[in-house]
């Protein structure tokens, strides 16, 4: 993809972000900073187009038409989909959205709407996996170690896979992984709590999936779902190690909360997520290999599936 592709697509996934009104203003403020902080991955302005988007002098029609190739169109479309999904169902003013987009890119409606039910499935996932995992009281410290950093593995390799889908399946599974967490302490958590963990410990759900897939974008590395763009497994150097090192910080930050009774403040919490972050970069070059092999074992038409499974 050229460079004008690129900022036409980055321009129609912060269009996504921003058209519901109703998303919370702290999601709203780290979209616009993970925005900018991808500004060093490329000459585009994306500051620039933060502000366009913001007072709306971006243009759905003119961005559309800045794609060229059935690739670009197809990943513009999946990848603002994905951002639309990445904290939960499309809300009407999310889907309004992306029908104008598919009938301005000029996409099938019926392949658009498989694509659209396949993020729909993995975003909506139930937090209690569909299969059996072990009870509370039976879990020591060590296993609970061991399943944290099964996680955080699954997670590096997921975000390994250039595929579109592939990126979006990572919060969905960080969600589960706080709620067997929570779980194991005597806390039945909902969606909604788990969201608001994430958040305050800094883990922005619409942002996170920006972040990871716009780095891709940027490095020419994603590539959408019935493939065209290039990118493959050894490629993916650009982030390979953000999604380890977060699901690995979320799930032991999340032991200590819930084991302390869910005591530490917004500020404590979002310290200790910052200090094991740290931590856990440290130990992505360890694992690496393990996130390697696993990645090239995973099948990206089955992530609905493994995320169901959890």
């Amino acid at each position: 993809m050229n460079e004008q592709e690129r900022k036409a697509v980055l321009t129609l996934c912060l269009m996504a972000a921003f058209v519901d009104g109703s998303k919370h203003e702290r999601e709203r403020a780290e979209v616009k900073n993970i925005a900018e902080s991808l500004a060093g991955e490329a000459s585009i302005n994306i500051s620039a187009l933060v502000q366009d988007v913001l007072l709306k002098r971006a243009s759905l029609p003119r961005s559309a038409a800045m794609l060229v190739t059935p690739e670009s169109r197809q990943l513009a479309f999946e990848m603002a989909v994905c951002v639309c999904d990445a904290d939960g169902a499309q809300s009407p003013a999310e889907r309004e959205f992306l029908d104008a987009l598919r009938a301005a890119l000029g996409l099938d409606a019926a392949q658009a709407g498989s694509f659209s039910s396949q993020a729909e499935s993995i975003a909506s996932a139930p937090l209690a996996p569909a299969i059996t995992v072990a009870a509370a009281s039976t879990m020591t410290r060590a296993e609970m170690d061991k399943v944290i950093l099964n996680a955080a593995i699954l997670n590096g390799a997921i975000e390994l896979l250039p595929e579109s889908l592939a990126t979006m399946a990572i919060i969905p599974l960080q969600m589960k992984l706080v709620y067997r967490i929570g779980k194991s302490h005597g806390y039945e958590l909902d969606r909604g709590h788990i969201k608001d963990f994430l958040a305050t410990a800094g883990v922005g759900l619409t942002s996170q999936y920006l972040e990871q897939a716009g780095r891709k974008l940027l490095g020419g590395l994603l590539r959408s779902v019935g493939g065209g763009l290039l990118g493959g497994l050894g490629k993916q150097a650009v982030s390979s190690g953000m999604s380890f090192a977060s699901t690995y910080a979320l799930g032991h930050v999340a032991r200590h909360y819930y084991a302390g009774g869910r005591t530490l403040s917004t500020q404590m919490l979002r310290d200790a997520f910052n200090d094991m972050l740290g931590e856990a970069k440290n130990l992505q070059a360890r694992y690496l290999p393990e996130m390697q092999a696993q990645a090239r074992t995973l099948d990206a038409g089955r992530l609905a599936s493994l995320v169901q499974q959890g």
